[in-house]
């Protein structure tokens, strides 16, 4: 669920002019996961951009302040919405903890590093909602800890049934700041893709999983 409509189409113009997400249909990228894309999003950038970072604070901080009565702790998903989760706690003068994306194999090998407490509220911040499964490990997380999940923001999300199922299923809520349908209206505004190569980006998101099987 995107936070606000105006904002989601300032935060997708955001992202495209400074190149944090590049659409490339004819050529697509190679995720982590195997998953031939014809959009790369590096969230990590709007770190470099103090506008856009702002920006993004701001959205934050005000939903979590609009939406959320109590919350004791703001995390992190590690690593692209570390800092981001740091600025938002800062602002809001909540402790901040963050979540690796696997356990330590040394030391008292954490999952959850930071300070939290039975039964306190906690709201994650993360950078890209992608298939919903890194998201919903670190949610596991909090609650293996004791805490109790408030809600998921994320700066982006593609919008994946699979990461709707997932999240509903264990009843918690979703929100983004921008997602893949604001992205692309924006990129037609902006004449960064074509009509025609607006089919292959929706072809892309009904089925990513086989989606580049066609194509290379």
């Amino acid at each position: 669920m995107i936070i606000n409509p105006d904002s989601a189409a300032v935060l997708s113009r955001s992202l495209l002019q400074i190149k944090a997400v590049k659409l490339s249909p004819s050529k697509p990228f190679t995720w982590a996961s195997g998953w031939k894309s014809p959009i790369y999003c590096d969230s990590r950038l709007t770190l470099s951009y103090p506008k856009v970072r702002t920006f993004i604070r701001q959205q934050f901080t005000r939903f979590i302040q609009d939406t959320y009565e109590t919350i004791d702790v703001i995390a992190g998903v590690a690593t692209g919405a570390i800092a981001h989760g740091a600025l938002v706690a800062q602002e809001l003068g909540l402790p901040f903890i963050y979540i690796r994306s696997a356990e330590k194999s040394h030391g008292l090998q954490n999952l959850v590093e930071g300070h939290l407490e039975q039964g306190q509220s906690v709201v994650i911040i993360e950078d890209i909602v992608s298939t919903g499964k890194s998201s919903m490990n670190a949610c596991n997380a909090i609650k293996e800890k004791g805490g109790v999940i408030k809600g998921v923001i994320s700066i982006f999300n593609y919008g994946f049934p699979e990461a709707s199922g997932i999240f509903s299923k264990a009843g918690i809520e979703v929100y983004a700041i921008c997602d893949y349908s604001n992205l692309l209206d924006e990129a037609l505004k902006q004449e960064l893709i074509q009509k025609n190569e607006l089919e292959t980006l929706l072809e892309w998101k009904r089925n990513p999983a086989d989606w580049g099987k066609g194509v290379l």
